[in-house]
């Protein structure tokens, strides 16, 4: 079972992108053929300074490799290394009807939220659908807006299939029912649109005072508090075991804390959670030609993949002609 994830570079990592998309990535590196890209021509849509996206794809790369990414387990590249995903695109743009485009809610949403429209963001969809159709991808996980992509791509290899044969393996989306939405410091969903992300590498003293900032009532020291509701509790929850939370829910009942309290301690739990990984994130960071000779060891193998697939799907529609 061949499991496909993309990841745009797009910054600093916070908590959110930790528990959401991360760690259930690294996870599934024992329980299936994974493949996983950065999707820096995606970033194309949006982000034009073209030195930033460099910097920001060598920063997603170090900050995976830190977090667990393992290039012997998985097939890791950066998207721009494997040409072919862009031929397929465009072969895929003729079997793609634009009612099907204009339907898509990601490009409604972007471009209603302030985003310049151009065919980039338009035809996100079909280069997604190259992505995944690429490489014989099974499984997608995705989170709940990126739905629809998935079943655009499984509509268009439909049509492609209808004309030449069973060339491209269906996908199905995947949906982790079991990933709980992360808090911001407002209470909202942890997101960069709202500001209200805790990143997971960066100076110590910058992240507590983003946490300090956490919303919490207004509640007397000495008094009991409720923790169920509270933003700095179900952020801690995520880092803790069943016997930790029952001790800080304890806490919370006794009284004789305030919030403040708490905060700071969700900031040493947070800090401590990641500590092995800042020592890895500064390994690659000081060995960054390391990480791209992993890159490119990525692409060959994704290459290896590709290809094969990319005479096939040139034979069938007479781009190859020789």
């Amino acid at each position: 079972m061949r499991i496909l994830t993309g990841i745009q570079p797009s910054g600093d990592l916070h908590i959110g992108n930790y528990f959401g998309s991360i760690k259930p990535m690294i996870e599934s590196l024992d329980k299936g053929d994974v493949f996983a890209f950065i999707a820096n021509y995606h970033s194309m849509s949006s982000l034009f300074d073209g030195k930033r996206r460099s910097e920001l794809t060598m920063q997603a790369a170090t900050d995976f490799l830190a977090l667990g990414m393992n290039p012997e387990k998985a097939t890791f590249w950066v998207q721009s290394d494997v040409k072919e995903v862009l031929e397929l695109y465009w072969i895929l743009s003729a079997f793609t009807p634009m009612g099907l485009l204009e339907r898509a809610h990601s490009y409604k949403d972007k471009t209603a939220k302030g985003i310049s429209a151009n065919h980039s963001l338009f035809s996100y969809p079909v280069l997604m659908a190259a992505d995944i159709l690429l490489f014989n991808s099974n499984i997608v996980p995705v989170g709940k807006d990126q739905i629809q992509h998935v079943e655009i791509a499984r509509d268009i290899a439909i049509k492609f299939n209808n004309e030449y044969g069973d060339i491209f393996t269906l996908p199905e989306y995947q949906i982790d029912t079991n990933v709980q939405t992360v808090p911001g410091t407002d209470g909202q969903k942890m997101s960069k649109s709202y500001g209200n992300t805790v990143n997971i590498f960066g100076e110590e003293k910058k992240q507590l005072k983003v946490i300090k900032k956490i919303i919490t009532d207004s509640v007397p020291m000495e008094e009991p508090k409720e923790y169920e509701n509270c933003n700095v509790y179900n952020m801690a929850r995520l880092f803790l075991n069943d016997v930790e939370l029952v001790e800080l829910q304890n806490r919370y009942k006794k009284g004789g804390e305030g919030h403040g309290h708490f905060k700071l301690y969700l900031a040493d739990v947070i800090w401590d959670y990641f500590a092995p990984y800042r020592e890895k994130r500064a390994y690659f960071d000081a060995n960054q030609d390391e990480v791209k000779e992993i890159l490119d060891f990525g692409a060959s193998k994704a290459r290896e993949v590709a290809q094969p697939l990319m005479e096939k799907i040139r034979s069938v529609t007479g781009v190859t002609y020789k």
